[in-house]
């Protein structure tokens, strides 16, 4: 039977809910939130590797530095891929009991499913997976992918949008000969806020960096979202 795995302890807060931070001190900047109390982290990522090897180098230092911190994982559950290279870096760090894997049965069905993971759950579809995974993470981040990254992360930055959670957003923005993978996808943002048909500004919203340890750093001290109202005109 596979283990299950058990969070570290956490505030007592309900499940999406990320604590807020502390005020910073008269004296000084704000000491960072132990970046633990991300744990989970949903990552979001490509089932592929890419062209280039600087995607999976980026995917497997971003697993390094989460199992470095204490920061559980929970992800799409798959052996390939930079999905499979992450959670590899995190088992290979000796941190695997802190993997938690959601796939649906027609991929396990496809032997896509990562057998190295203790607690790997099965679902029936994609939305089950989804939700499964968005209902236990405290943070979500996404690194390099195509059209299904895409799609998770569109989606956890809409409920962002609706407060449906409050919990940080990061994009891990590989840079490769000076050009980062989502500085396009982040001009489209730029362009739909000018356009007013975002709620919410996404250069404040999302946590940009390409750096693994800097962008957990600036995640545990991300602020809620600051939303703002349609205009009715």
């Amino acid at each position: 039977m596979a283990k299950a795995w058990t969070a570290p302890p956490q505030p007592d807060l309900p499940s999406g809910t990320f604590p807020a931070a502390p005020p910073a001190p008269a004296d000084g900047p704000r000491a960072p939130l132990p970046s633990a109390m991300l744990s989970p982290l949903c990552v979001y990522c490509g089932a592929a590797k890419g062209k280039r090897r600087e995607y999976a180098d980026a995917a497997r230092a971003f697993g390094q530095a989460m199992a470095r911190r204490g920061v559980g994982l929970v992800y799409g559950g798959g052996s390939i891929g930079l999905m499979g290279v992450v959670a590899d870096a995190i088992i290979a760090a000796g941190a695997g009991d802190s993997v938690v894997g959601v796939i649906t049965r027609e991929l396990m069905d496809k032997e896509l499913g990562h057998r190295g993971i203790r607690d790997l759950r099965i679902v029936d579809s994609m939305h089950q997976r989804k939700k499964a995974m968005a209902d236990i993470a405290r943070g979500f981040v996404a690194l390099p992918g195509g059209v299904g990254t895409l799609d998770e992360l569109f989606e956890i930055i809409t409920w962002a949008q609706l407060a449906i959670h409050d919990c940080p957003i990061g994009l891990l923005n590989v840079k490769i000969d000076g050009r980062g993978f989502y500085d396009d996808l982040l001009r489209f943002l730029d362009h739909c806020a000018a356009e007013e048909f975002l709620r919410i500004d996404p250069r404040r919203a999302l946590v940009i960096d390409d750096d693994p340890d800097r962008l957990l750093d600036r995640m545990a001290i991300q602020p809620a979202v600051e939303r703002f109202g349609w205009k009715r005109t």
